[in-house]
């Protein structure tokens, strides 16, 4: 139960059943059973003093996709749910109960990622055939086709309302793209080894992102004062100045990272492949 101890077992079981079809449960010596319900159940263990809550799902969508699922991501107002699997497809359904409301087809390959905008109404993917789409909620159109990666994309993010977003890939780049021009607006940071996972985010005032070498282009909207992570597979964790381009800082992990997110403008998360997750400061990430 705790890292770096031996592992304590223990024993649940169930002594009947309330009125209002709560299980009464009993634990093994050494745990403590608490607060139970339908859907939770709270064990404690007082000798470490630790305590978890388990949850089962409220429902469960099984007829969504018919293998792994890589990717989802839920509309802002919560009412649609977008999702990816290794069985080819990428669907849109009604969060509610799963109905599948928009079949999204015309990557070649895999989907590797996807995530709306902000308004709900449009979806973002990026694929194993390199190729970044943007998607109609409503009618399953594609709108908006992006290609210069010269690999699978492996993440995405969005800049603000989504005039500009931005890609990482297996080709060890990062690029900002403008939605309106289907054009790529640069390389954010070319890293030489596969580029995991992104996230973007506001920067604390007072760190230094550094200046443009040149100045940005005026279909450039929302980068100013931004940071952009980078979850890279050569054990690295990297901040770059979104608008500047100029790296903020590398912090080198224990192994591949694999994802990356803000917790707010000065702390950040990150997961790698031996199971580590890092808080970190971006002001000091020594």
């Amino acid at each position: 139960m705790c890292y770096g101890k031996p592992t304590l077992y223990g024993s649940l079981t169930r002594r009947g059943l309330s009125t209002e079809g709560v299980p009464d449960i009993a634990a093994s010596e050494g745990f403590v059973v608490g607060e139970v319900t339908k859907k939770s159940i709270v064990i404690s263990c007082p000798r470490e003093n630790v305590s978890t809550k388990f949850l089962a799902p409220y429902t469960t969508f099984c007829g969504i996709h018919q293998k792994s699922v890589t990717c989802l991501d839920i509309s802002s107002g919560g009412g649609l749910g977008v999702s990816t699997g290794t069985d080819g497809t990428m669907k849109i359904w009604q969060a509610a109960n799963g109905e599948i409301r928009r079949l999204l087809e015309g990557h070649v390959y895999d989907v590797n990622c996807c995530r709306f905008f902000p308004s709900g109404l449009v979806v973002l993917s990026g694929g194993m055939d390199a190729q970044l789409k943007v998607w109609s909620a409503e009618d399953a159109s594609c709108v908006v086709t992006f290609k210069g990666h010269k690999g699978g994309i492996l993440d995405t993010a969005i800049v603000d309302r989504g005039r500009n977003v931005l890609s990482c890939s297996r080709d060890g780049t990062a690029r900002l793209w403008d939605c309106g021009k289907s054009a790529c607006l640069g390389v954010i940071a070319d890293c030489g080894s596969p580029v995991n996972g992104i996230a973007v985010g506001t920067a604390a005032d007072s760190l230094n992102l550094g200046t443009p070498e040149k100045p940005p282009s005026d279909r450039e909207i929302g980068t100013e004062g931004k940071i952009l992570l980078l979850a890279r597979e050569d054990k690295k964790l990297q901040g770059v100045g979104l608008q500047s381009r100029q790296p903020v800082f590398l912090f080198i992990g224990s192994d591949a990272f694999n994802c990356c997110t803000f917790l707010s403008s000065t702390y950040i998360l990150a997961g790698t492949q031996d199971g580590n997750i890092y808080q970190l400061d971006v002001r000091n990430t020594k």
